[in-house]
């Protein structure tokens, strides 16, 4: 029989962790906040795609490698990111990143070519990549309430960084496109200047990373699983980021509008509705069934491409939900199903889920150019059933390294 104390457990169980998700060290906080303005970057040329198009005589594919070069580089660099943290500290490689994505950025606003501009992108790609996998890294270290705690903390970051930088981009880009390059780049400024202030210092590992140990790490079959799901995965995400905003056929503002609300609805599901599915029914078994779900919006997209702009804006914004929880149950299926240290585990995850990210956006727009738009998101649909194959296939590895259960 359940007695009155176990039944009131689930309860303080959540308050619990609902406290300790508010009550964290300053330094937790100007991390969180300097990860929203790092987050901007990913969509914050979302709105002025048609635009950078239009004004440097590019076509679609052309101003795609804004993101393939962006994300090759952060690919890339997530293999000496632990290399560099583990010999100068964390706090020191967070405003190296900072500062490098300040520079690049402000370069990319000065852009009088395609070719430049995506240059220019690929060293803010680089900057990202420092930073992004060691706030992972800091944020998980000195966060209370634990490593899931830590992970909505981060997964919140993300989501309110990918919706306001498509708001950013919108209104400033609105004005003129070279606009939102100058803005993140006061941003990063601030955000560089926040963790020098509030950021205590970081002591160096006791012992430093290798460069082959992402890599070495990768050979665990749960993060190899995980790390493979997530870059097909990933491939579907930035086909909606990368590619939809010329398909919508709308201004900077209309854009912007629109991935706004889809970016509210990553954040929304990454914080509030991930951790509750994953009591109720398991990691792995949710990621299956949003997965699955997320391939249907595909194929609605794929049916309402070129044929009802409206239907694409609810469809958009209906997948950020599903964006936001696959997310949250892939962040923290990487830091915590392998042996190896967080930091050297999170650099091989995002060696393999950013490739994803490298290869979407000019692979969906080479498609509508060569085809049309109806088989970018075909595509996009398959890319993400594999997703869920290989979930399913390596489910065992999953659920019994984490101990989450199906």
């Amino acid at each position: 029989m359940t007695t009155h104390a176990q039944a009131a457990q689930p309860a303080t169980v959540l308050a619990e962790e609902k406290q300790s998700f508010f009550r964290q060290p300053r330094a937790v906080w100007a991390t969180a906040l300097a990860a929203v303005f790092a987050f901007m970057g990913i969509g914050l040329v979302d709105p002025i795609l048609p635009a950078i198009a239009e004004n440097l005589q590019a076509s679609p594919s052309q101003v795609s490698l804004l993101f393939t070069s962006y994300f090759l580089v952060t690919a890339v660099a997530m293999l000496v990111t632990g290399v560099i943290s583990s010999r100068i500290g964390g706090k020191r490689t967070l405003l190296l990143g900072l500062g490098l994505i300040v520079v690049f950025a402000s370069l990319a606003g000065l852009s009088g070519d395609v070719a430049t501009l995506v240059g220019f992108r690929a060293g803010w790609g680089l900057g990202n990549a420092l930073f992004v996998a060691t706030a992972l890294a800091v944020i998980v270290g000195v966060a209370s309430g634990g490593t899931a705690t830590a992970i909505i903390l981060y997964e919140a970051a993300l989501g309110l960084g990918i919706s306001l930088g498509p708001l950013l981009g919108a209104l400033l880009g609105g004005w003129q496109w070279r606009a939102p390059f100058f803005g993140t780049a006061v941003l990063m400024a601030a955000a560089f200047l926040a963790l020098i202030i509030l950021l205590p210092a970081t002591p160096r590992p006791a012992t430093t990373t290798s460069l082959t140990a992402p890599l070495v790490a990768l050979g665990h079959k749960g993060l190899r699983t995980t790390a493979s799901s997530a870059l097909f995965y990933n491939y579907g995400f930035f086909t909606i980021l990368a590619f939809t905003p010329f398909v919508l056929g709308m201004d900077a503002y209309g854009i912007g509008a629109v991935f706004f609300g889809w970016g509210l609805m990553v954040a929304i599901f990454s914080v509030l509705v991930a951790p509750v599915l994953q009591r109720v029914l398991g990691t792995t078994r949710v990621l299956l069934l949003t997965l699955a779900a997320l391939a249907l919006v595909l194929v609605g997209l794929t049916l309402a491409a070129e044929r009802s702009v409206t239907a694409v804006v609810v469809l958009v914004v209906v997948s950020g939900a599903l964006l936001g929880i696959n997310n949250t149950l892939y962040t923290e299926l990487a830091m915590g199903v392998s042996t190896a240290p967080r930091p050297v585990a999170s650099a091989g995850y995002n060696f393999v889920r950013w490739m994803g990210g490298a290869l979407a956006p000019f692979a969906a727009t080479k498609l509508a150019e060569v085809f049309d738009p109806r088989a970018t998101y075909a595509v996009a649909a398959v890319m993400v059933l594999v997703a869920a194959g290989v979930i399913l296939a390596g489910r065992a590895s999953l659920t019994h390294a984490t101990g989450t259960g199906e």
